[in-house]
């Protein structure tokens, strides 16, 4: 860790809410755990609803090993001004990607039912065809 910790407004930090960049606050501590949200066991979930709050209470539940508190070290980056951090928090959910209803599994299927049964019509009347010139 630093030796002289850089002081992060609660806003400043607050703005880091996304995926491509999350920072948490734990223990008065900032850690930009953005290159950790791939590899963390609980998903990125776990840690976007995190931001926006001192995740002391959320990180302790789980009960984190030693390692993984050895860890945090690498994404520290600073100190949370105390002053700047709201009494009581407004809830602002975790930016993520509109559903797209699209791209789900249901959908490929409601595709091929129609596609699969046209292909075979489609070549039952070319061979017909096929064969009736000959």
């Amino acid at each position: 860790m630093a030796s002289d910790p850089k002081l992060l407004a609660f806003e400043e930090v607050n703005n880091h809410n996304k995926i491509k960049d999350c920072w948490l606050i734990i223990s008065g501590k900032v850690y930009d755990v953005t290159p950790f949200m791939d590899d963390h066991p609980g998903g990125d979930e776990v840690l976007l609803s995190a931001t926006g709050k001192d995740a002391t209470n959320d990180f302790e539940d789980v009960g984190h090993s030693d390692s993984a508190r050895e860890m945090m070290e690498k994404y520290y980056i600073g100190e949370v001004d105390q002053s700047t951090v709201p009494m009581k928090r407004n809830y602002t959910p975790p930016q993520q990607a509109p559903y797209n209803p699209d791209k789900t599994p249901d959908f490929v299927i409601k595709i091929l039912q129609i596609l699969v049964p046209l292909l075979i019509l489609g070549l039952a009347f070319a061979v017909r065809q096929y064969t009736k010139e000959k």
